[in-house]
């Protein structure tokens, strides 16, 4: 072997040399560029937020330790996280369910599923994790002085008077029970909070304009809907003068034509034509932005539209015949790219378009996607339609008795309104 001797040693000094500098400014490069992408909060500089009309994007800052050792999170108006898109964690621990089913006198026999005979808790025990922060932790007092002399409503069918139910048990628990009250009526539902002066409301309106399935007795699904895709004005009365509005309509449309309603005879018969079902759907949420943007003072309203809560009816869109519907699912799907469970792309495709249409802000509230892993959510056949529990032959016959559609609480409503949370509290 020829010796290495000190000339050809020196020939590769100014390549090692070279080759060490563009190492560390390399490596200094990607530092600075990764700390570009942390989120430290900038006192000097903050603004008051400017909402767009697609503002459904957060950025969670974490800042000084708390007392109890946690972080605590500013929730900051920046479109770097889509906290819709993510990945649902089990969680073992003790942060979720953020309540107990007992412990809620409030919640009715319609989604309390342990009270009813599910003999697992599984559901109540997943967490959604956005891909790219975390949510801030739910906490009601926060929320409650953010409501203090104002009103929190959610408009439309079953799954908005949930995400009601559930936001009431949310914060119920950190007030006396001298000064809380709940109060049902025919269209509307109420939970007051003396001290604070502040409600959280429910509206009933399951296609936002007026339809023959309004009155409390037409509810049950015995009747064909028909519905007055251009009549919203005795709905939007109960709208006005309110603080926060949540929107949904869709599990109602499941008709492949619609009945539009003409008129009403004074003996109680009806004049209505055929409708498709996309055609009428937009009409009628033509109808609903039209109402907004005539009566809403975005400076002083927030408008929420939810998106569609999807179900789970044919255990064939998961490949596994071994289960009826949503019947004995006990885990979310797992985090796959994609999923197709039947939900109405072509509806979800127009409330997107007629949303981006409006000429006043709006929160799109995305909550298709993360709800569709939730199979094992439904009530199934732990449920009370028309106020009744089933009957064991009933519960024994779940292609006919399990509710795919309607969610347990303690469940995913606590998810929505986990996100709802961030949403209300960025803008402070």
């Amino acid at each position: 072997m020829r010796p290495f001797d000190k000339t050809q040693r020196c020939n590769y000094f100014p390549m090692l040399t070279i080759v060490t500098f563009s190492t560390l400014f390399f490596g200094f490069f990607c530092y600075n560029q990764y700390m570009k992408t942390i989120p430290f909060p900038d006192f000097k500089h903050q603004h008051p937020f400017q909402e767009s009309s697609n503002s459904t994007y957060v950025q969670l800052q974490e800042t000084n330790k708390a007392d109890d050792g946690d972080y605590e999170r500013i929730v900051s108006p920046l479109e770097e996280c889509d906290i819709f898109t993510g990945e649902w964690v089990f969680d073992n621990g003790s942060s979720h369910p953020l309540y107990k089913e007992d412990d809620c006198e409030f919640l009715t026999d319609m989604v309390t599923c342990l009270k009813n005979g599910r003999p697992e808790s599984l559901y109540q025990k997943w967490r959604w994790q956005p891909r790219d922060c975390s949510l801030p932790k739910f906490e009601a007092n926060l929320l409650l002085e953010k409501l203090r002399g104002k009103r929190l409503m959610f408009v439309g069918d079953s799954i908005n008077l949930n995400q009601m139910l559930s936001m009431v048990c949310m914060v119920q628990s950190i007030i006396p029970p001298e000064k809380k009250s709940f109060s049902y009526a025919s269209y509307t539902t109420v939970f007051k909070m003396k001290d604070y002066n502040a409600t959280l409301e429910f509206c009933w309106a399951p296609f936002l304009v007026e339809s023959n399935v309004d009155p409390p007795t037409m509810r049950y699904g015995t009747v064909v809907p028909e519905v007055k895709l251009e009549s919203i004005s005795k709905h939007g009365d109960n709208w006005k003068n309110v603080d926060y509005l949540i929107f949904n309509t869709y599990i109602w449309w499941r008709y492949p034509t619609m009945k539009a309603l003409q008129r009403i005879f004074s003996n109680g018969a009806t004049d209505s034509v055929d409708v498709d079902q996309n055609v009428a759907y937009e009409r009628a949420l033509k109808s609903w932005a039209k109402w907004v943007e005539e009566n809403v003072d975005s400076n002083r309203t927030s408008v929420f539209f939810s998106s569609m809560s999807p179900t789970h009816m044919k255990r064939s869109d998961w490949n596994n015949t071994n289960r009826i519907k949503c019947w004995n699912e006990t885990s979310p799907f797992p985090n796959i790219s994609r999923i197709d469970v039947g939900t109405n792309r072509q509806l979800f495709t127009t409330t997107v378009n007629v949303i981006q249409s409006m000429k006043i802000p709006l929160h799109f509230f995305n909550i298709t996607r993360l709800s569709e892993y939730r199979k094992d959510a439904h009530t199934s056949i732990y449920a009370a339609p028309g106020g009744k529990l089933l009957t064991q032959e009933q519960k024994s016959d779940p292609a006919r008795y399990a509710d795919c559609l309607d969610w347990c609480v303690p469940g995913l409503p606590d998810t929505w309104n986990e996100l709802l949370f961030a949403l209300i509290m960025y803008r402070s």
